[in-house]
């Protein structure tokens, strides 16, 4: 209980009634004048939304300093020193330059206890200067003596295509599974993301040969079970039939073998005037703009299916192209050749 007197009980009473005092220090006279009238400290925590252990230590300070004891802001201890500049450096240095033993790269707290401060001290230095041990990223260089060529003959055709012609991009997303989730999905609730069980049947693979007309941005599709030349000669027969005639198809492929074989040279060969073929280069599969459909077809439609048979999985990618078409979407590149090359020697230097 505090103990107040009737000078004190005025003085206060005076000083709620005035506008000069913040809400802190209104909140502490409440607490000691409630506890005077013997409200229980329980009763008082409830009502002035406070812990009680604040009570009692503001009763506390009454009793010890009156008045002066609840205007005042009590002094704090003396928190830890900063960081020194050093062992922030040192910090950055051991993660840019070093590994931990037997492990190929730090956590927070590997570099605590290394450096001598907190895990959560390091986590701080670690995000102000944007370094991430935990994370890594890949990458692959194209080794192509013509990339520069390549380069700018695709994005050539991106930007400024040829006139009485179509430009295709061309390739096939291999392998794709006809997988069905040993149960049932649970759908999508509240606070809860829609549920797949992790172990599935497998029903066979299907190849989805197909081409995006980069103007219109219509992907022609057709599903195979194979993945050889023939298949692809079978595929350019379908793109011969279903583009319109007289016009020239610019065919934007990777290098793969089956792109590339004796039959198919003979094949376009025997077709000449009809096909010109733009290889990208090697491992430089993002400049093909199929690539970037293909993510979406998987994404949307693919990955998190459930399909009973390969039948299944065909109707379903069919039925996506078909919805895709319909759409009007299209991917434009907006990057120059230069810009791209400047860009990726950027990337390699660093």
């Amino acid at each position: 209980m505090p103990l107040i007197n009737e000078a004190e009980l005025e003085a206060m009473e005076k000083l709620l009634a005035g506008k000069s005092l913040e809400h802190r220090q209104v909140l502490r006279m409440q607490i000691v004048l409630n506890r005077a009238e013997g409200k229980r400290t329980s009763d008082l925590a409830s009502t002035l939304k406070v812990r009680s252990r604040t009570i009692s230590e503001v009763v506390e300070r009454f009793n010890l300093r009156g008045i002066e004891g609840l205007l005042q802001q009590p002094s704090k201890k003396p928190g830890k020193p900063p960081v020194s500049d050093a062992v922030e450096t040192e910090v950055c240095r051991l993660v840019k330059q070093e590994k931990p033993p037997a492990a190929t790269h730090w956590s927070t707290r590997d570099l605590a206890e290394r450096v001598g401060i907190s895990h959560t001290k390091v986590h701080q230095i670690l995000q102000k200067h944007r370094l991430k041990p935990h994370l890594v990223k890949r990458f692959r260089t194209s080794n192509d003596p013509q990339f520069a060529e390549k380069l700018e003959d695709v994005i050539g055709l991106y930007l400024t295509p040829p006139e009485n012609a179509i430009v295709l991009c061309v390739d096939e997303k291999s392998q794709i599974q006809a997988l069905e989730r040993s149960q049932p999905i649970l759908p999508l609730r509240e606070g809860i993301p829609e549920r797949q069980s992790h172990d599935y049947q497998r029903h066979g693979i299907t190849t989805l040969f197909a081409a995006l007309e980069v103007a219109s941005g219509k992907v022609i599709g057709e599903c195979k079970d194979r993945h050889a030349h023939q298949d692809y000669i079978e595929f350019l027969s379908l793109l011969d039939r279903r583009c319109p005639k007289r016009k020239i198809l610019h065919l934007i492929v990777d290098n793969v073998s089956s792109h590339k074989t004796k039959e198919v040279q003979e094949f376009l060969r025997a077709r000449e005037g009809r096909f010109v073929v733009h290889f990208t280069p090697t491992h430089s599969s993002w400049l093909n703009l199929i690539e970037r459909w293909f993510a979406e077809i998987t994404h949307k439609r693919i990955r998190r299916g459930s399909w009973e048979s390969v039948r299944e999985l065909k109707i379903a990618i069919m039925d996506y192209i078909r919805h895709w078409n319909d759409s009007g979407r299209t991917f434009v590149w907006t990057k120059s050749a230069g810009q791209v090359l400047s860009s990726i020697k950027k990337a390699t230097s660093n």
